[in-house]
């Protein structure tokens, strides 16, 4: 009996050893099946960080000079200017000329006393104080227009800060994981070494292999997502689209905004374009009642005329005139143009206050939103990454000896990956939002300094 049973434990012990071995084969040959093609997708993939650093404030001085909707709108500006001496000017003067004939059988020049060549000047002089209010109106549309140039340069500046951060923020993501890509290296040899000694699944090693991938994934579509802010960033400063960019630096993150609320508001109210701009309307909705209430009093036209009469036989002749329109259908014309433009100023005056409101309101939320964004990054950095660190290599270690499931390690590993991206998405978050109420709040930073 000893002698059938000793064969028999050692056939088994070594058909085990033999399963043993296979299953390390097989496990090692899909490990390197699937770094094969991660070495072959990496490849693939464009190569970032050649370009020298993406430097914010020469992207803003760059598109202050090129930005087509900026020179657009200056050229606007500038054209309102000429609009200005055409509107205090007088209207053209009117000549005319002719020639006066008695009977129709024969030209009876010299001839005859009513024949004669005739020519006449005339100027139309509108009443005093028209044509310095319709002045004031042009010069008011024209400042109103250099408030909304002023706009257009604000809202450039926060649209390049704004793809700025978020080019940033996609750049960051790709720098975490690929940090964390290596970490899940490390879970997927520790995986390996387990399924060699007998100690765990296959399953684990393709959990750990797969997480890995679809971080590969992830990188990806940030890469192509870098190529779309780019080609939006070159559009947005007048470059072309396919212009070389490079990385964006990291934004300072230390320090508390030294702004309050109530003083971005009270910058907003003295110096943002939008509300420049519209009591622009508002002084000229005014300048426009008073020329309106001008039309009850009528415009003069003065002519002075001339005959030749052929001074051999006859005296030549002069005359002077002047002509007065009389606004006799005021109750249907004049007045009602008054009322017009009263009721327009109303709705202008209106409207600045609803700007007002509007623009405090959203300096009110984008400073609610970076104040947020300060407070979440605080959180992470000292709270919620280091303590999921520790986490992580606690259940690291522990799988790697056996007390600790690979699932377990996986979620510690991808509940750090989304903490440290939550983070500089924050950090992303409160840069834009600063951008948003800076702009609204008239503030211009240029090189470094605000104007």
């Amino acid at each position: 009996m000893w002698m059938l049973t000793e064969p028999l434990d050692d056939i088994g012990a070594h058909e085990r050893q033999e399963r043993t071995t296979a299953r390390a084969c097989r496990s090692c040959f899909i490990s390197l099946l699937l770094t094969c093609l991660a070495g072959w997708f990496c490849a693939s993939l464009p190569a970032y960080g050649d370009e020298p650093p993406l430097v914010l404030q020469d992207l803003i001085q760059e598109a202050l000079a090129k930005s087509p909707e900026i020179l657009a709108s200056q050229s606007r500006y500038e054209a309102s200017r000429f609009r200005i001496p055409q509107a205090g000017s007088l209207p053209d003067p009117m000549f005319m000329f002719g020639y006066q004939n008695e009977g129709w059988d024969r030209y009876t020049f010299g001839e005859m006393q009513m024949a004669q060549w005739m020519f006449s000047a005339s100027q139309m002089f509108p009443f005093p104080g028209k044509l310095s209010l319709r002045e004031e109106m042009a010069a008011r549309d024209s400042e109103g227009l250099s408030s909304m140039y002023e706009a257009v340069r604000l809202r450039t500046i926060e649209q390049v800060r704004e793809l700025y951060y978020d080019l940033f923020l996609a750049y960051k993501d790709i720098d975490i994981i690929e940090e964390k890509t290596a970490l899940f290296a490390k879970i997927e040899d520790a995986a390996l070494a387990r399924y060699a000694a007998g100690m765990g699944m296959q399953q684990e090693v393709l959990m750990a292999q797969t997480e890995k991938y679809m971080l590969m994934e992830k990188e990806e579509m940030l890469r192509q997502r870098i190529q779309s802010l780019e080609a939006m960033l070159n559009a947005t400063i007048g470059r072309d689209v396919s212009s070389a960019l490079g990385r964006p630096m990291e934004p300072p993150v230390g320090g508390r905004y030294p702004l309050s609320l109530d003083d971005l508001i009270t910058m907003a109210y003295e110096h943002s374009p939008e509300i420049k701009a519209q009591q622009k309307i508002v002084a000229g909705g005014e300048a426009k009642v008073r020329l309106a209430e001008k039309g009850y009093y009528p415009d003069f036209t003065l002519a002075a005329s001339y005959a030749n009469r052929n001074g051999g036989r006859f005296d030549d002749m002069w005359s002077l005139t002047t002509t007065v329109n009389i606004p006799l259908y005021y109750r249907s014309k004049q007045k009602q143009a008054v009322l017009e433009a009263k009721a327009s100023l109303s709705e202008a005056r209106q409207a600045l206050e609803s700007i007002k409101l509007m623009i405090a309101s959203k300096i009110r939320d984008s400073y609610s939103l970076h104040k947020s964004a300060e407070r979440l990054m605080e959180i992470y950095k000292q709270g919620l990454i280091p303590k999921t660190y520790q986490d992580f290599d606690s259940a690291l270690a522990g799988y790697s000896s056996g007390k600790t499931e690979a699932i377990t390690v996986i979620n510690r590993l991808k509940a750090l990956l989304d903490f440290e991206t939550l983070y500089w998405t924050e950090v992303a978050v409160k840069e834009k939002a600063a951008a948003k109420f800076e702009a609204m709040a008239g503030i211009m930073k240029v090189g470094g300094e605000s104007k």
